[in-house]
């Protein structure tokens, strides 16, 4: 009964957002105020967030681009479907916002690259992330971490928890995979 409870809640919380949702949509700026709250409350976009974000540290800022976003564009919201899915793709393009203005400000190093450089290997971020997807997860953090975060292999270690051999391995295992996914580059 307790599962059923609580999806009874998560319902309850959905209809009340698609509410003021609409409420909002139609200019009224409390319904507006109750939504951005109530999101925050529930942390619907913290969590939409988090899912995307490896940077927990980024989370709460990113979360906060995105309830500028709902606010700003709330007046497109047309009550079909559930509201958490309409947030959905703003928190998709406010996380590309963020990992692009990240990626813009740390230039990567010659010498920082795997031997086989990710630049040539893809043509864009979300290509990687796609292919990094399809990796086994054992693979995805060590390599993300490493390459993408660009984290030494002490510290993805400690934050693994795991050997640096076994982290040095599973990096090298995980280009060798990604490689395939990728095509070989000449």
């Amino acid at each position: 009964m307790r599962g059923g409870n609580a999806e009874a809640s998560g319902s309850d919380d959905e209809a009340a957002l698609s509410r003021a949702a609409l409420k909002a949509a139609d200019g009224d700026s409390a319904a507006l105020e109750e939504l951005v709250e109530t999101l925050d409350r529930l942390r619907i976009v913290q969590r939409m967030v988090g899912s995307m974000l490896l940077d927990l540290d980024a989370v709460d800022d990113v979360s906060q681009e995105v309830l500028i976003s709902v606010m700003g564009s709330i007046r497109q919201y047309r009550g079909v479907g559930k509201f958490s899915t309409w947030v959905h793709p703003i928190a998709k393009r406010r996380v590309a916002d963020h990992l692009r203005r990240q990626r813009d400000a740390t230039a990567l190093e010659e010498t920082d690259l795997p031997a086989q450089r990710f630049s040539s290997m893809v043509a864009s971020r979300t290509a990687l992330r796609a292919a990094l997807a399809e990796l086994p997860e054992k693979y995805q953090a060590p390599l993300i971490l490493r390459d993408l975060e660009q984290l030494p292999v002490a510290e993805i270690a400690a934050r693994l928890d795991l050997p640096e051999g076994t982290v040095k391995a599973q990096i090298s295992r995980g280009r060798a995979k990604l490689e395939t996914i990728l095509g070989a580059i000449e």
